[in-house]
């Protein structure tokens, strides 16, 4: 296992393209546990991307190891009640290595307060990744509760964790 040194920064508009494919990786990756086939010109929905990019109430992070991609996370509802990890990814390289962790609470720092983080119970290392990251964020504070997804009735409630960060 290499031990991978990785950075948080605001994404830009010039990572948009390098972004883009990360995306295309993270939607295949979570095809294994909320199906989907990707569409006909070999893309995934990309709504969260694009409000990720546009949206005021979303912030982007790139995470880079050198000058190398090596994922990110879009948080929105950043003026709601309670911040919402939307989407969280590193690459399958850097995976197991320790950095998913470190690069977790520097997102949540950024942001303090309540927050809700969503995956998928079929998805055991997520299960057992966000669990770590709420415990070492706010102790034995934190709870867990299943939420059906919006609009379709086909797929498994998702398991969302919720705890607080920080001081607001």
């Amino acid at each position: 296992m290499t031990n991978f040194q990785a950075t948080v920064r605001p994404m830009s508009a010039a990572d948009r393209p390098a972004v883009e494919r990360l995306w295309l990786m993270f939607r295949h990756d979570m095809a294994d546990f909320q199906g989907g086939l990707p569409s006909a010109d070999a893309t995934y929905h990309s709504d969260r991307l694009r409000a990720a990019f546009e949206d005021d109430d979303w912030a982007a992070y790139l995470f880079t190891s050198g000058d190398r991609p090596v994922g990110f996370s879009f948080v929105r509802a950043l003026s709601g009640p309670a911040r919402v990890l939307n989407s969280f990814f590193v690459v399958r390289g850097a995976r197991r290595s320790g950095i998913g962790l470190n690069l977790a609470r520097e997102v949540i720092s950024r942001h303090p307060g309540p927050w809700d983080v969503a995956f998928q119970d079929s998805n055991t290392a997520a299960v057992a990744f966000w669990r770590r990251v709420a415990t070492e964020i706010a102790g034995d504070a934190w709870t867990e509760e299943r939420r059906h997804v919006p609009d379709r009735p086909d797929v498994p409630p998702d398991v969302w964790i919720s705890f607080r960060s920080g001081r607001s």
